[in-house]
């Protein structure tokens, strides 16, 4: 392990000379660093930008920044630096702000923190970055790590947070230090409390959890302010499954509603300790299936979660908004009903779509493998492959039919709902082949 530690030092300090010399001097701006600061005043907390006050209207991610600040929002946040001069000066000419992510090393992926020599490298390491961004006009505060307790059994890593905390303070007194923990217990707030002195905001990442984080958080004795870091539907880890272990997706405007009630009912509500949020994922991903969180397709149309995200940060509906979809069935039952299927047969499906505008839908459906992904905590996953050939006949009202795959095992029907400008819907239903 000490050899394979050596090693990991030399490649960062060669990602440091290689980060140094591709860098560019557009941090040198005229205008000089931004200034953040946080105000308490009798327990209530406030960002400020250069003496303006900043609520966090935030998206996880760096695509589609011009739709981004078109929509309203003011901040994007990254989970590492990598790319990061690139990414600073694309949100610089957007005029939005970044919380610039510092991938603190995770146990789970064979990060050792009682090797001191690894957890110095990574330091140095995140000490030249913080040196080189710290006055870059869109650096809104630093993200130092993300879930790295999870699946954790070395509480070590608090005091390699704090250290780094530590280090920004003394390097870059304009810019607060944040780090991003996978939901909270009282346990890890005793952690943070303990040997994480030096960071001014916690993130918290919470999906169905997150109606409850303001009161855990004062129930658990957190008194500094948070940021809600991730969030959007349940995850597939909090849904209801097949009988075969398939999580169950909601269609993409049950999702929509579930953005909307979260966003006005728990993250604006709570006035007093929440900074804002980064709305997870302004873009697209595999995890448990294509479409569980992205709000855009790969294709780079939007769903009607990003028409939720418009209005809440905007105060006005799109022009023009993503289709409506509800019911996914196949022949005639829901997911929740366990659906099944013999090799050889035709299946039928329907789903239940409309569009606000009463733009002409198509419909794309797609059978594909399940998901046998373990992977926690975002880790990458590869996507499962799609199967071409099943669909046999699809018309303008959501119907269609299907053959079976020659293979038993679990497979997933998609739905893919277009109205010709820029707008989709999605849903799914798992089936299992006999």
């Amino acid at each position: 392990m000490q050899r394979n530690y050596s090693f990991l030092k030399s490649l960062l300090i060669l990602s440091l000379v290689l980060f140094s010399a591709c860098s560019t001097t557009n941090n040198n701006d005229p205008k000089g660093p931004t200034e953040v600061r946080i105000e308490e005043n009798s327990g209530s907390f406030s960002l400020y930008v250069d003496d303006e006050p900043f609520f966090i209207k935030g998206a996880g991610g760096q695509e589609y920044l011009d739709k981004l600040t078109e929509y309203g929002g003011n901040s994007i946040r990254t989970w590492g630096a990598d790319n990061a001069q690139e990414i600073l000066d694309a949100a610089h000419e957007y005029g939005i702000k970044v919380t610039l992510g510092l991938w603190v090393g995770h146990e789970r992926h064979g990060f050792n923190y009682n090797n001191e020599e690894a957890v110095q490298a990574q330091l140095e390491l995140f000490t030249q970055y913080v040196e080189q961004f710290k006055d870059h006009p869109a650096l809104l505060m630093w993200g130092i790590g993300n879930e790295m307790e999870l699946n954790a059994s070395n509480m070590k890593v608090w005091y390699a947070v704090n250290d780094i905390a530590k280090m920004i303070k003394e390097k870059d007194p304009n810019h607060p230090t944040m780090t991003v923990v996978a939901e909270i217990s009282e346990q890890k707030i005793d952690y943070l409390n303990e040997q994480v002195p030096d960071v001014d905001i916690l993130g918290i990442n919470s999906y169905g959890g997150l109606g409850s984080i303001p009161e855990r958080v004062r129930r658990f004795g957190w008194e500094k302010p948070y940021i809600v870091t991730e969030w959007g539907p349940n995850g597939q880890w909090e849904v209801g499954k097949t009988q075969w272990d398939a999580p169950i997706e909601q269609t993409s405007s049950e999702k929509a509603s579930v953005y909307q009630e979260r966003y006005e009912n728990v993250i604006l509500e709570d006035n007093e300790m929440c900074l804002g949020s980064y709305v997870f994922l302004w873009g697209q991903k595999q995890e448990a299936t294509p479409t569980w969180y992205g709000l855009f397709l790969d294709t780079g149309e939007e769903t009607p979660a990003v028409d939720v995200m418009h209005y809440e940060w905007s105060g006005e509906w799109p022009e023009n908004q993503a289709p409506e979809v509800n019911n996914i069935r196949i022949n005639g039952r829901s997911a929740n009903q366990n659906v099944r299927m013999e090799i050889d047969k035709v299946g039928s499906a329907s789903v239940e779509a409309s569009d606000p505008d009463n733009d002409e839908l198509t419909f794309e459906f797609v059978v594909a493998y399940e998901s046998t992904s373990n992977s926690v905590g975002g880790d990458p996953e590869d996507r499962p492959g799609e199967i071409p050939g099943l669909i046999i006949s699809s018309d303008v009202d959501g119907n269609a039919s299907f053959a079976s795959p020659e293979e038993p095992g679990a497979y997933r029907l998609f739905v893919y709902i277009f109205d010709g400008n820029g707008n989709a819907g999605t849903a799914n239903i798992p089936f299992y082949v006999q």
